[in-house]
């Protein structure tokens, strides 16, 4: 596309954000990206995107040219990005232009460590419960 530049409004996920949340927010936010990235196509998308240059970070029709799909099958990836928060997209005379959402990986990233952290304790707390009550239970039965 020499001679154009196109440039989306930078758009940044809010990685701090995170921390503040209840738990089960960053669930249906992991949930949520997951969705989106769960299409080989959809994380070469997001790869070709995060590989850009920051001069050079958007694109257009470029994204069809690299893919080996129809403009419609990359249309409906796009689209699935766009809904899922990987993506924005803005329109810029006949074209539309896609950017990632800044620290969107990082973020991504940040909420499956945060989920899975909190879940694992979660667990071993649940485990140690049940083990200390099955204790509880064998001493009963043992003192009967």
């Amino acid at each position: 596309m020499a001679g154009k530049e196109f440039k989306c409004g930078y758009r940044s996920a809010d990685i701090e954000a995170i921390d503040r949340m209840p738990h089960e927010e960053c669930k249906k936010l992991l949930a949520g990206l997951s969705k989106g990235i769960a299409h080989p196509v959809r994380i070469q998308i997001v790869n070709i995107l995060a590989n850009k240059p920051d001069e050079d970070r958007c694109m257009c029709g470029d994204i069809v040219n690299v893919l080996p799909l129809a403009q419609s099958s990359v249309s409906q990836h796009l689209k699935v990005l766009k809904e899922t928060g990987w993506i924005h997209g803005e329109i810029q005379g006949p074209s539309v232009c896609y950017c990632l959402v800044g620290d969107i990986v990082d973020y991504y990233r940040r909420l499956l460590t945060r989920v899975i952290l909190t879940d694992r304790k979660e667990v071993q707390a649940s485990t140690a419960e049940a083990v200390a009550g099955i204790g509880k239970g064998h001493a009963s039965e043992n003192s009967v």
